[in-house]
This record gives C-alpha cells, structure tokens and sequence, in this order.
C-alpha cells in the first residue's frame, strides 16, 4: 500500500527538515534526505508516490518489517493503559519483555538491564565489567563499531572513532579474523582463527592482563562488512578471557533477535558471553530499547552493591510491550526460521550467483539475513572499488552503484566498498528475488570501474 502522491507535503517536510533537523554523521550541508511518506512490510515509498524495497532494515532495525499491525496494537494499547513510569517500579510490559529476552539469551544471561538504545547498553556493559573486576582496561577490534556514545566511539574500530579520541578512553584495539584481508598471511580459515588467537593473547600480556577489564566483540560484526568469525575464534576468545579473569562482552546490538537466522549470533557458535548487548530488532526498532543481558557472577556484584548507573527511560513500558508483541511475534510466525531458512536457500545461492557473472564482486560472505558484497576494483589483488573511508570523487564507484539501485527499486545499505543485503527477516521469497535483480543491474554499473 502507498498513500496518495502528494509533491507539496513532500517538499514542505523537506523544507522544514533542512531548516532544522541537524542529521547524524553528515556534513549538513551536502545531504539531500528523501522524504519519507510511509512504510509497510519491507517497503517504503516518497510523496512522488516511488516505492523502494529496503534491503537496510532501516539501519538494521526492522527484523519484522514496518508498520506489523500485531506491534502497532500493542504500543497503542500500552498508550492506553500505562504511557510510561519510572524505571524503579515493577511494571507488567517490561517485567515481560526482560522475562521473554532472558528466556532466549544464551547460558546464564538471565538479568536484563535496559537501556534507550545500542550504544548506552555498550557504556553500560563496559562500566558493568571495570566495576566487576576492578580494572581499567577494553579491548576492542579494529573493523567493529559499538555505538556513538563517547565511551562507545572510542571502543569503535573505525574512522568514526578518529575526530572524537582523546587516547584516554582505556581502549587498546587489536585485529580479528578476516580471511578476505587478513592481517596474520594466513591462507586458510584455520590459520587465520589460530593466529587472530595468538595476535590476541599477545596483546594482552603486552597490556597486562591484570589491567584488562573486558574484551568486547560484534559476534558477527555489522557495519564493518559482516565479517562470520572462522570457526573455533569465539570459543578461543572465551578461553582467554577465563585464563585471565577478564569479561568476554559479545554486542548483538545488529545481530541478534534472528538476523542471523537464530535468536542471537553467539547461538552460531556455541558461546556464552559474561555480559551481552542487545537492540535494534529487540523490538524492530518500533519504539528506541536497548539492554545489557548479564550473567548470574556479575549481577552478584551488585547484589549488596548499588549499581552506579541508570537511565530515566530504561525499560520504558511503550518500548517493552513493542519488545515483547515482536519477540511474540517472531516466535508465532516463524521470523528466525525464515531468516535462516531463505538465507540459505535463496540470498546466500543468489549472491553467489551474482559474484560469478560480475568481476566487482570480490567476496559474498554472511548467513540468515545478513550479508555482504565486498566490492573490488581488481578480483586478483583484491583492491577495494573505492579506498578505505573515500569522500567526494574518490567513492563515485559507490556513489553510481547506490544510484543504480535506487533507479531499480531497490533502497540499499553502503558503507565503504560493500553494500549489505540485509533485509527484514521476515521478507518473503519474492521480495528477496526482486531484491537480487535489482542488485544485479546496480552491480553491472559498479562493474564498469573495474580492471
């Protein structure tokens, strides 16, 4: 369904929003935002009455689409009984939604502290885990990002963090498998899990593992280019932090809540995290939630400890009892097992299909409903189509590839040289196809850049 085209409306929401609203990571004067006139499903469309499939899930949020008529409900009857409250009481929409997330956490994750969004959750874990051990120190790879919060630009691995670090943060960086780039020589997945794990255990005798409070880790990481751990790493990372009496922090803010085909990444690979981060498809991003999952050890700090740190809105019922209609819903119609199921029968085979008949695809790599397309200016050395953090005319390859989509009907997610397919996990089989052939004529433009 679209509404009436209406160029007028479009052009005063337009006007009012160039005057006043001031957009996140931009430079406000050379962006143009689309003025948006309604959402439904994996679909959205402008006043001119153009209609787009979203294959960003907004910014990796909608894991249900927009506008599920089953949430819309349950946020107006929670309107209706009980707008908000103080985060002190016990209230009935975020007493179920921390049951319903605690019931689906790996282990013992079973306390759930929430926050407004991704980001604090990740300042909250961090201060979670110095007060629990007493030390001072994050580790955090490089190719990660875990929010826009200061303690969070500064534990983010990349150039987002460079205007905003002061080098004072208690942020050591290190690097995590990527077959792809590798920064360890290694020529197969096995050397490149065995020597991430060595580079990392290294890394901390080298800062003392007596000075390191957490290691944090995107279990799957999102913005940086959807980069599937090799086998065994996370279960070695694990392994490290227990030697060393260090907090192992897995951030499914973009992961979890079945992008990736389960409940939550760490599902993948068998691994319990001491604390976990969550968002986004909490609750499809329907109304701003975060959280902290943690485990029975460090809630037992706080047990005769008050924990210092709070948030006016934490577990804001609105945000709750959109939290648990989409957890509810996922659970009655099947999302995870859509996500997992057309991941690897219809985007995975798809994609694969795509890298083998355009020269810009490098790699395809990913699971569920989240993917990416590594884009190369030359297969064989593996230059990327644009340099790394390009602006202006050095990222035009990008900047006519994501034109193309768009002229095809297709709203895609760039960053750098990739483009991710991540639509909602709920998309169904003929969405996802008229996502690929989209995809196909937007690729054979990034194709005429390369050598």
């Amino acid at each position: 369904m679209t509404s009436q085209p209406s160029p007028e409306a479009g052009a005063a929401v337009k006007a009012a929003d160039r005057a006043h609203v001031f957009h996140s990571w931009s430079a406000q004067d050379l962006i143009d935002p689309l003025a948006v006139a309604g959402a439904e499903g994996s679909y959205f469309w402008d006043y001119d009455g153009t209609r787009y499939l979203d294959f960003t899930s907004g910014l990796v949020f909608t894991n249900i689409g927009y506008q599920h008529p089953k949430v819309v409900a349950a946020i107006q009857e929670q309107a209706a009984k009980l707008t908000t409250f103080a985060p002190a009481f016990a209230v009935e929409a975020r007493s179920e939604a921390a049951r319903l997330i605690a019931e689906r956490t790996p282990g013992d994750l079973d306390k759930i502290f929430f926050t407004n969004g991704g980001a604090d959750a990740v300042e909250h874990a961090v201060r979670m885990a110095r007060l629990h051990t007493g030390r001072p120190k994050v580790l955090s790879a490089y190719r990660s990002y875990h929010g826009g919060t200061q303690q969070a630009i500064n534990i983010t691995g990349d150039p987002r963090r460079w205007a905003s670090d002061g080098a004072a943060a208690g942020v050591v960086h290190f690097w995590a498998p990527f077959l792809y780039r590798s920064r360890f020589y290694a020529e197969t997945e096995e050397q490149e899990c065995a020597r991430a794990l060595e580079h990392l255990e290294t890394t901390i005798a080298f800062e003392g593992p007596a000075t390191i409070a957490a290691i944090i880790l995107e279990t799957i990481p999102g913005t940086a280019g959807i980069m599937v751990p090799p086998p065994g790493y996370l279960a070695g990372v694990r392994e490290l932090c227990d030697r060393y009496g260090i907090v192992f922090v897995l951030d499914e803010v973009m992961a979890g809540f079945g992008r990736t085909g389960e409940w939550f990444a760490a599902d993948l690979f068998g691994v319990t995290p001491d604390l976990m981060t969550f968002a986004k498809g909490v609750n499809s991003g329907y109304v701003p939630l975060g959280g902290v999952a943690i485990s029975r050890e460090i809630a037992e700090t706080f047990g005769k400890r008050p924990y210092p740190g709070g948030l006016t809105y934490s577990g804001h019922p609105l945000a709750c009892a959109a939290a648990v209609a989409t957890i509810n819903v996922m659970a009655e119609e099947g999302v995870v097992e859509n996500a997992k199921r057309l991941g690897e029968s219809v985007v995975g085979p798809g994609l694969a299909e795509l890298a083998a008949r355009h020269p810009s695809v490098g790699e395809v790599r990913g699971t569920g409903m989240f993917w990416a397309l590594d884009l190369v200016r030359n297969r064989e050395t593996r230059e990327p189509l644009v340099p790394y953090n390009a602006a202006g005319e050095a990222g035009a390859p990008m900047a006519a590839f994501t034109a193309a989509a768009k002229r095809h009907g297709l709203w895609p997610f760039v960053n750098m040289n990739r483009t991710h397919v991540v639509p909602p996990c709920n998309a169904s089989e003929a969405e996802l196809k008229e996502g690929l052939a989209a995809l196909d004529a937007a690729l054979s433009v990034a194709d005429e850049y390369t050598v």
